[in-house]
């Protein structure tokens, strides 16, 4: 058991932001008393980044609805090993979507894009970690939240950043570690460079 103590953002219904400073049991049932209770945060990340970040947030009492791809759902639910006892559920998925409410929604339609306006009117945080740009094309960027929930804060997770040479480019953990120069220091002395044996550059980046 250990005790945080932290000051929250509350969010009154007239918008104005206030900070009261309050006392949270990690292992306290009462979700009345958790740092982030009554915020939502609208949760469109996938992989482990993201979805660890979220994770955070939901741990501290935030309601996040994970929105999800038709069919397959998150890429990480079938990452394994290791998987659940005999079942072929991944430890990687349901580590860092724990606590969350999940929806299947087709990005590329008129009508789950709706569904996402109005998801977005009602949620204080949006959180995303697709390569700039792509949300854009589908009229789910910035600029088209911030005209139907003005008052959304929107947060984009990305392997390098919103501007330079390489905002297109994929971020994936080993990716990252590998041009940060992580796994030049990893292995053995003198010899090839060596993969972390976890996703540590996507946990850091999602914390």
């Amino acid at each position: 058991m250990y005790r945080l103590s932290r000051c929250s953002l509350l969010l009154s219904d007239s918008r104005k932001i206030g900070l009261q400073c309050r006392n949270f049991l990690a292992t306290d049932n009462n979700v009345e008393n958790s740092p982030l209770n009554g915020i939502r945060i609208l949760d469109l990340t996938r992989i482990v980044a993201g979805p660890y970040c979220t994770m955070v947030l939901s741990d501290l009492g935030a309601e996040v609805i994970k929105v999800e791809r038709p069919g397959t759902g998150d890429e990480s639910r079938k990452w394994g090993p290791p998987f659940i006892g005999n079942t072929s559920e991944s430890c990687y998925f349901v580590a860092v979507n724990r606590n969350k409410k999940s929806i299947c929604v087709n990005l590329k339609s008129p009508k789950g894009r709706d569904i996402l306006y109005k998801l977005a009117k009602k949620s204080d945080v949006l959180v995303e970690n697709y390569v700039p740009g792509k949300l854009d094309e589908l009229q789910l960027g910035y600029e088209d939240f911030n005209k139907v929930a003005p008052h959304l804060i929107y947060c984009s997770i990305t392997g390098y950043g919103s501007k330079g040479p390489y905002k297109h480019k994929p971020g994936y953990d080993v990716i990252a570690a590998s041009v940060g120069g992580l796994l030049h220091i990893t292995g053995p002395s003198g010899g090839e460079p060596v993969k972390v044996g976890v996703a540590v550059t996507d946990l850091a980046t999602g914390g």
